[in-house]
């Protein structure tokens, strides 16, 4: 296996998966080889409770249904749609 091959879809659900349940994140690796450190990397951390990682994704979720938050426009502060829509 050459170290310019690139990881393997099966390296990367493996890797997905152990970030979730680590709580961690990673930087895609760009070969099989980078992908395997990654995995020994992440294998080696504890796994987080599954309450957090269960609060971490309704966090998300809920996050996505407010995104903009207060620096949202209302719409009573919008006229018209798409390109010809204007500030009020």
């Amino acid at each position: 296996m050459a170290d310019t091959d690139r990881p393997s879809p099966k390296q990367q659900r493996y890797l997905r998966s152990l970030a979730e349940q680590t709580g961690t994140s990673f930087t895609p690796p760009q070969t099989r080889t980078d992908a395997s450190r990654e995995i020994d990397r992440l294998k080696q951390l504890s796994a987080s409770p599954r309450h957090e990682r269960s609060e971490d994704r309704k966090a998300i979720d809920d996050g996505l249904e407010r995104r903009g938050g207060a620096a949202s426009p209302r719409a009573d502060e919008v006229v018209g749609f798409g390109s010809s829509a204007r500030w009020r």
